[in-house]
């Protein structure tokens, strides 16, 4: 099986939402796992404000009160904004389930970083999926602004791995 081939049937395992899948021929055998789909729920917390009250002097001079400021709510950071901003961007996603790698070894430099031109053909990470090491292209012409995943950790199918302005 060419590794095209093992790269499609990633994506169709992963799209599909099967948790395994088997394949057994005369020459290999194939088992393609994923995670199950739990949909996440998303808890959005705000601050509070808690007024504590100043301790009480005993000391027999006078004190001098001075009107206490009315604590006012903190807003949080408008999160939509952040995103707003990644719009113009075009994401290099994940072709397929694996570990993510910048570099091609530890003691090679990382194949891209934020800054660099990319092309189309221009190889930005490697992705290693069930022992086989895949170099991923960036199939868009543009320069990298943002690293999204930091090297050695998984990845899922069609997730971002870096954000190109176009050129």
């Amino acid at each position: 099986m060419k590794p095209t081939e093992i790269q499609d049937l990633i994506k169709f395992v992963a799209k599909s939402g099967v948790s395994e899948v088997e394949i057994e021929d005369k020459d290999f055998k194939i088992t393609i796992k994923t995670p199950p789909h739990i949909k996440g729920k998303i808890i959005e917390t705000t601050p509070q404000v808690v007024q504590v009250q100043a301790p009480v002097s005993t000391s027999a001079t006078p004190v001098q009160e001075t009107p206490k400021a009315q604590a006012e709510p903190v807003a949080a950071p408008p999160v939509a904004a952040a995103s707003e901003d990644d719009s113009k961007y075009v994401a290099i996603k994940s072709p397929m389930i694996g570990t993510f790698y910048r570099k091609p070894s530890p003691d090679k430099p990382n194949f891209v970083s934020v800054g660099d031109d990319v092309t189309n053909d221009s190889v930005v990470c490697i992705i290693e999926a069930m022992k086989l090491f895949n170099e991923i292209e960036a199939e868009v012409t543009g320069k990298i602004v943002k690293m999204l995943v930091d090297d050695g950790s998984p990845v899922e199918y069609d997730q971002p791995l870096y954000l190109v302005d176009p050129a």
